[in-house]
């Protein structure tokens, strides 16, 4: 009899995570995970984004008997304050111009939740990015053309974001779009999927 991998759920609603995993070949649905992802007061970014990984995937799995549950969150941090989304157009302009000549440090957390025996998996990557030293019409063209406005620290690589930086430096590539592919991959094949 041939074993069968386990049912892949992605607790998340992000269109990136979801292209990630679609370019990997896997087979997964997507649910939307309900939760606050407010900082705890003196929560550091990598504490943060692992207790959100982890609460994204117990907040999908309440209903479920059997399945992998993939959760990710992401943050960015720029002279130690930690940034997320942009609220609007404004706060984006200001998180870039913040950014502009700086360094900044994304960590991305990513979990994986066996939600037949309970084991629970959870990794944070880091990366580090330096930005040009940026006009305020490479700012404004930036955000009229690309709308990072779905983008944690206003930065999207995908497109004309990497016109923005220097450099990327990273153990995993992927994580700068939100989800540590590598990490993710190495805690797959530990419960038992068969990978494309």
């Amino acid at each position: 009899m041939e074993k069968t991998s386990p049912s892949l759920i992605l607790a998340s609603s992000s269109s990136y995570r979801r292209q990630i995993l679609e370019r990997l070949g896997l087979i997964f649905q997507c649910r939307s995970p309900d939760i606050d992802e407010s900082p705890r007061d003196g929560e550091s970014a990598e504490s943060l984004v692992r207790r959100l990984a982890e609460d994204k995937t117990r907040a999908v799995a309440t209903d479920l008997t059997e399945g992998l549950v993939i959760g990710s969150d992401q943050v960015a941090v720029l002279r130690g304050r930690i940034m997320g989304k942009p609220a609007d157009h404004d706060d984006a302009v200001a998180q870039l111009r913040s950014g502009s000549g700086s360094e900044t440090t994304l960590y991305c957390g990513v979990a994986l939740l066996n939600v037949a025996s309970g084991n629970s998996q959870c990794a944070v990557e880091r990366v580090t990015v330096q930005c040009r030293d940026l006009t305020e019409e490479e700012i404004l063209r930036y955000l009229e053309v690309d709308k990072p406005y779905d983008c944690c620290g206003s930065l999207k690589v995908e497109g004309l974001g990497i016109s923005l930086l220097r450099s990327i430096s990273s153990d995993d590539p992927n994580a700068i779009t939100g989800l540590p592919v590598i990490r993710l991959l190495d805690m797959l094949r530990a419960e038992g999927v068969t990978l494309p």
